[in-house]
Parts: C-alpha cells; structure tokens; sequence
C-alpha cells in the first residue's frame, strides 16, 4: 500500500484536522490524489486565502480562485477563515466573499492586508457585516471600516482586535464596541490618520483589554510639530488583564473600578498614570514603566493581593515609586529590576533610606531579579537596605554586571557584605 492509499484509510475527521494547517492552494490540491480525495477538501473547516503564497496567485486570478472554492465549500461550519491579502486585492472581492459567507457559520473571520509599499488602505464594505451574528472571533489588520446602520450587531463576538485600522470617527468606536455585547477579549493598536480622538471603550463583559500605539506616531508628532492629545476612554469593570503600551504622551480617563484585574502591563508616558494603579487595587501581578513620576499614585491605596512585581529603571524617580510600592504591598514576594535602554545624561535617583522597612521585606519578599544593575550608590544603598531587611529573601539574581573582573570582585563582595547571614539566601551574578 502506497503512502497516499495509507493515508486516505484515516477517518475523515482527521484528515480535516490535517487539512486545516494547510494554506487553501494546497488544500484543493489535495483533490488529484484519489476519488476519495475529490470533495473532502470542500469540508475544511480552517481555510487560509495567501494572494502571496508562492508568488504565483495575483488579481485577478486569485480572486477567481478564492471565488470558486467558496461557492463549492460545503462545510455547514467554517471555524476559521482568513484572508491574507496584498494591496492589489479590491475592495469589491472582499465584498463578493461577504455575501457568499453569508449562509455560511463562520466562526472566525481575519482580514490581514500588506499595504506597505502603498498609502491607500482597503475599504471594508458594509455588506462583511452580514456575517456579523455568527462570529466569535473578528481580526482586522490595515483596512478601513465604514459606516454601518445602527441595526447590526455582533451578538455572539467574544474576541476583537483592531490593528492599524482607520475608522469614520470617535462615535463609530463607540457605536461598534456598544454592538459587542459579550465581548470578552479586545486589542487594539492605533496608526496614523486614524480619525479617532478620543478612543471609548465601555464594555462591560471586557475582561482582557491590550492597548497600543506605535512609537511611529510620537515621531511623526514630533517632525510635525502636532498636537498629540489623543487618548482612551475606559468603562470596564469586569477587567482582569490590562496592558497598554502608549509613548505618545496622550491620555487616558477610566470610569469605573476594576475589582477583578489580576494582571497590569503598563509602559506609557502618560500625565495621569498613577491614577490608574487607584483603579487596579486587586493587581496580583504588575509591570510599570512610565516616565510622569510626579504623583505615583493616590495616597493610601494598599495593593493586599500584589505578589509579582516589575518596574523599569530608566526614568529618574523610579526609586520613589519602588519605595511606595515596597511600602503598599504587604504581601510582595517576587520583585524585578530591568532598564529599557540607556541614557547616561539623564540625572542619578536620589536615595533616602526609609523611616521603617516595609512589611513585605519582612514577612513575605521571596525573590529579587536586578536586570543591568550597574553599581552606582544608589543602587548600592538600596540593595544592601533590602539585603539587610529581607528576612523571607529566599534567592537574589544580579546580571549585567561590569565586564572587569576587578570590580566585578568588588562589587560581589558588597554585595555579599550585605545581606543577612541566612543560610537559606542564595545569590546569583550573571
């Protein structure tokens, strides 16, 4: 028996599965080697439409061949289907596939376009729309959504994402998110000419939320001397996951409380940052790296469930949020040290030991991680006060340390100076 004839006894529910991971071209392909092979590619329920793959299917042929294989697909379930399309693919194809998967269930839809060596964008018509009701998960990459009637939804979307995607304007956000009611997770990355102010997200079913905005954007501000009041608008209080990545020095305003947040990723430049962390008391995990350290966060809020923390170096004043954040977490147990990059003019932290040590030193901090610790006396003052305070301290990793072995010596010898004498506290140099 042949390797064809071998694999064609498998059951049919594998051979999809198998078929799945294909791209579509290879997947009708399939069609020569057997009779019994002739239509099983019609029940895919994953199909992948590549217009650059093996750089033979371009417009107008692609489209022809994308056209066909939906009018023949028979699978009563598409799970996933996703376009990767080149700038040369037309509005109107997009369109035309719409309404075929129109009495299609499409579970999953994504539209990547590659438009850049070209400034226009595709247009979404109205009619992708119809395959709304079904969808659980939309991906939409360099197109430009318009306008739709305030009749449609997205019943059943649970996964959202919206990278480098132009919009008619703010109330389009609005009314899009609003039609989203049991969204659960969304993404959004913001591009240049994107026609959004003000970026309003009230969903109360969101439980993950991942903002970004490209550092693409600061720079154009910058050279066009523009204004860069862009921000977000945040309703939603059934959060857990948080991350936002934001160096355009914009805003961002939240509404509600967010007593579920578990986990916080926040690098951005915003004025107003430290009133976020008063929303995202119940944080069990956090990574802050901001450069607005003026008011780090509103007197008297206590972070019970921090257990994990990181903080980024580079800024001047991060030794005065460590220290607060040392002081409001009781229950600490991890803590990491990194830097993002290397600006030697900006100004020493200043260090001022502290009245009292925080009880997290005390009772609970298990483990340290100094990423690019360079032994200045800063840093030296507050590792040997941690050192010296840590009772829980279980084990130190210091990396990036200096190359010269001499004072590499003496530096691990501080160091070691140190800390307690405790025999369960290893430390590390790499």
């Amino acid at each position: 028996m042949d390797r064809v004839d071998w694999i064609s006894e498998l059951p049919q529910e594998l051979l999809l599965r198998i078929l799945s991971l294909l791209p579509a071209q290879d997947v009708v392909a399939t069609m020569v080697l057997s009779k019994r092979w002739q239509s099983l590619w019609t029940f895919v329920p994953r199909l992948v439409y590549d217009d650059s793959y093996h750089h033979i299917y371009r417009h107008p042929r692609f489209s022809r061949f994308v056209d066909r294989c939906l009018l023949l697909h028979e699978a009563p379930v598409i799970e996933n289907l996703h376009f990767k399309l080149g700038q040369k693919s037309f509005d109107v194809d997009i369109g035309v596939w719409a309404r075929t998967l129109v009495k299609r269930c499409v579970r999953e839809l994504v539209i990547e376009i590659d438009c850049s060596s070209s400034a226009s964008k595709p247009i979404l018509p109205r009619s992708l729309y119809t395959v709304s009701r079904m969808l659980v998960t939309l991906k939409l990459e360099k197109v430009i959504l318009v306008d739709f009637s305030s009749s449609v939804s997205f019943p059943s979307l649970k996964t959202l994402s919206l990278v480098s995607v132009m919009y008619p304007g703010d109330e389009f956000v609005n009314s899009l998110l609003s039609n989203c009611p049991v969204l659960e997770d969304l993404n959004v990355e913001r591009c240049v000419n994107e026609n959004v102010t003000i970026f309003t997200i009230r969903v109360p079913s969101l439980k993950k939320l991942v903002l970004y905005t490209t550092t693409t954007l600061k720079v154009l501000y910058t050279l066009l001397n523009s204004d860069t009041d862009k921000g977000f608008v945040i309703d939603a209080p059934s959060l857990e996951y948080l991350d936002i990545y934001d160096r355009v020095d914009g805003f961002i305003v939240i509404e509600s409380g967010m007593p579920n947040i578990v986990e916080a990723d926040l690098r951005v430049d915003y004025w107003c940052v430290g009133k976020i962390l008063g929303y995202i008391t119940s944080v069990e995990c956090v990574d802050l790296c901001w450069s607005s350290l003026k008011d780090v966060y509103p007197v008297g809020i206590v972070f019970h469930r921090l257990v994990d923390l990181s903080l980024c170096t580079l800024e001047t004043h991060w030794l005065n949020l460590l220290m607060c954040l040392l002081r409001d977490s009781p229950n600490l147990r991890a803590l990491q040290l990194y830097k993002l990059g290397h600006y030697p003019d900006r100004p020493s932290p200043s260090w001022k030991k502290p009245s009292s040590v925080p009880e997290c030193l005390l009772s609970s901090l298990e483990t340290i991680e100094w990423e690019d610790y360079q032994g200045t006396e800063e840093e030296k003052e507050l590792m040997g006060f941690i050192l010296r305070s840590g009772s829980c301290l279980k084990k130190v990793t210091i990396s990036s340390i200096p190359t010269d072995s001499d004072k590499k010596l003496e530096m691990i010898k501080e160091l070691t100076l140190s800390i307690r004498l405790s025999p369960t506290c290893q430390i590390e140099f790499s």
